[in-house]
């Protein structure tokens, strides 16, 4: 207990001063290449609004005391429900605070509740965790350990696609935009008129399934990691493009969650005892080696990818 306190302790100052040197170098330092200056703000005290559930039932600000956990609907909402409540459960009992997990219907809808600040703590790709950093002041709190790429695959014997121009016009498994792999594959094409397919796939596993097995696409694109858990993959597909590789995905913490709490939360999902309640998201993830501690440098400016995006534009 005295060790978990003292993690606590550690990282409630890593947060504090991380927020200091961000709000006083975003104006000095150069943004990256492409990137957009990023300006931060104090931020907004947490009793200042109600939470997104308090909205909906038309509370005034302060009063409640629920925080909203969302994730990209990159599976079922039954799936969903399995993976991401133990998470907001165990976070529950570890903030004293109520968690409560919101599975969105669709990208439309994660995107719209994501960009209004209606989620509270949420898990998905650099790009997004990037976008809150610069918009919304949220703060990253652990990742995915690993490096985050993705793979164009295509069945082995398709010997007439050799190159991913190739795949103009042609049907690809993978997910919407924003989804990253679909917005790092899509800008492999200059022409916007000559561009591939996508068609949405609940879940990696069925992306893959459906250039492997079904073969209902041409191609599918999937997470490198995800690619190397799938039984025999290297006999049944072969990779025909890679795109480069970005920090993993990670958890971000709103302005509504205290700095103490977003410690709290840090140590508690890198921690041994949260293991049980991370499982089934590091499997689905293809992440053997668990979660690590995250930081708001290694994801500020990749908002960049989204700049074509809509709705990211501010």
């Amino acid at each position: 207990m005295y060790g978990f306190s003292k993690r606590i302790k550690n990282i409630t100052l890593a947060l504090s001063l991380g927020s200091l040197l961000l709000t006083a170098g975003a104006k000095a330092a150069d943004p990256a290449p492409g990137a957009r200056k990023t300006s931060f703000s104090p931020p907004e005290a947490a009793h200042t609004r109600p939470s997104l559930e308090g909205v909906a039932r038309g509370l005034p600000a302060g009063a409640d005391d629920l925080l909203v956990f969302s994730a990209p609907p990159r599976e079922t909402e039954e799936e969903g429900e399995r993976t991401y409540q133990p998470i907001a459960a165990y976070l529950s009992r570890i903030t004293g605070k109520k968690i409560v997990y919101r599975h969105p219907q669709n990208w439309l809808t994660y995107q719209t509740e994501m960009q209004r600040g209606s989620y509270d703590l949420v898990f998905d790709g650099p790009h997004l965790n990037g976008w809150r950093i610069s918009h919304l002041r949220h703060s990253t709190l652990v990742k995915v350990v690993g490096e985050h790429a993705f793979a164009v695959v295509v069945r082995k014997d398709n010997s007439r696609v050799t190159e991913l121009k190739q795949l103009a016009g042609q049907k690809v498994c993978g997910m919407n935009p924003p989804n990253l792999g679909t917005l790092s594959v899509l800008a492999q094409f200059d022409n916007p008129m000559r561009q591939p397919l996508i068609i949405n796939s609940i879940g990696w596993t069925s992306a893959y399934q459906g250039v492997a097995f079904e073969k209902k696409c041409a191609a599918a694109i999937v997470p490198v990691a995800n690619l190397k858990s799938f039984p025999n993959h290297e006999n049944i597909v072969r990779v025909l493009y890679k795109s480069k590789v970005l920090p993993n995905q990670a958890f971000s913490a709103g302005p509504r969650i205290s700095i103490p709490d977003q410690a709290r939360i840090a140590a508690a999902l890198v921690s041994p005892e949260g293991h049980a309640a991370i499982q089934r998201l590091l499997s689905a993830s293809g992440a053997e080696q668990g979660l690590a501690f995250a930081s708001k440098e290694e994801y500020t400016g990749l908002d960049v990818y989204l700049k074509d995006s809509w709705g990211y534009s501010r």
